[in-house]
């Protein structure tokens, strides 16, 4: 039954001339999906790293402004860090905001037994304009160089837990924000009347406030940790795109093939002599399972799946043993 939907009621099956334009668009869905399980692989890094992308940039004047007459906006700011008590770390260089980590090694995995947060207010500054930053909320979305120190617990008397052997490997690592750099800051600006009406960059509409004193190349080469695997998620969007392509233009190929070939049937001046010499009175065709091209394609799409996912963890699970 299903063979006559692609041939006429009696003939062979053939394949329908929109059989080869799908198998190239379903080509395109599996790569646009394996695409997206690579950068989804990334966890909340992907999202820092797309709004980093996507925020639409506006002054410091202009994010004070949306703060006082709205409506609320998520927007990304560019200035110079300013504070009046900074505070040194152990190079005599002035911060604003310190996060120290202490990580404990258990297989390949490392779990955090401390973490510790030095900050002052500081703000984003413009020419003559400045919009203060609420670092409280600062987690993923700080994207600094970080400093490790590797060592083992018995390195960190007092600090670490009873339950944690003195040779366990133990490391630590710094993020901190310096007074002399410059910052991108993406959050929602809002007022705080308890603070007579000051102005501060916050999270805020389901998103989390991001702060990187790096340009945004260098920020997203942070936020993939090294990974090769951006360029995977690429060239799986790359051959998506081809893919979807050749499929609108085969079908567009096909749809005019299809309106010329009957013209040129009828204008034909021994109408009945042409044809498939394998099907009476019917066109050319392609003989064969067209229900089988097509269980082939959603094996392809299950097998690219599973070795994108596999990949993905892969790398990860090594990621994580380097960290």
């Amino acid at each position: 039954m299903f063979a006559r939907v692609f041939a006429g009621r009696d003939g062979p099956a053939r394949y329908h001339p929109a059989v080869a334009p799908l198998i190239l668009v379903v080509a395109s869905l599996i790569a646009m999906a394996a695409g997206v399980i690579t950068l989804r692989s990334f966890g909340p890094r992907y999202r820092v790293g797309r709004l980093l992308a996507t925020t639409p940039p506006v002054s410091v004047a202009d994010a004070l402004a949306i703060a006082r007459d709205g409506p609320a906006r998520y927007v990304r700011v560019e200035g110079r860090i300013d504070a009046e008590d900074e505070f040194e770390d152990a190079e005599h260089r002035p911060l604003v905001f310190r996060r120290t980590r202490l990580e404990a090694r258990s297989g390949d995995r490392w779990s955090a037994f401390e973490d510790s947060r030095e900050a002052v207010e500081f703000q984003i500054r413009e020419g003559l304009d400045a919009i203060d930053v609420d670092a409280s909320t600062l987690d993923v979305g700080l994207i600094v160089v970080p400093r490790h120190s590797v060592g083992v617990a018995g390195d960190v008397t007092g600090r670490v837990p009873s339950e944690i052997d003195p040779a366990t490997p133990v490391r630590a690592i710094i993020e901190q924000i310096s007074s002399v750099e410059h910052a991108i800051v993406l959050g929602v600006p809002v007022s705080r009347p308890d603070d007579g009406g000051a102005v501060q960059l916050a999270a805020g509409l389901g998103r989390p406030l991001v702060l990187t004193t790096l340009e945004p190349d260098e920020a997203m080469r942070i936020l993939a940790g090294g990974s090769t695997r951006p360029r995977l998620a690429a060239a799986c969007f790359l051959a998506a795109t081809g893919l979807l392509i050749a499929g609108v233009a085969w079908a567009g190929l096909s749809a005019v093939m299809s309106a010329v070939v009957p013209i040129a049937r009828a204008a034909s001046p021994s109408p009945g002599t042409g044809g498939d010499p394998r099907s009476s009175g019917e066109g050319p065709g392609l003989v064969g399972d067209p229900f089988l091209a097509l269980l082939i394609v959603a094996g392809i799409a299950i097998l690219a799946v599973v070795l994108t996912t596999v990949y993905v963890r892969v790398t990860v699970t090594k990621a994580q043993g380097r960290d």
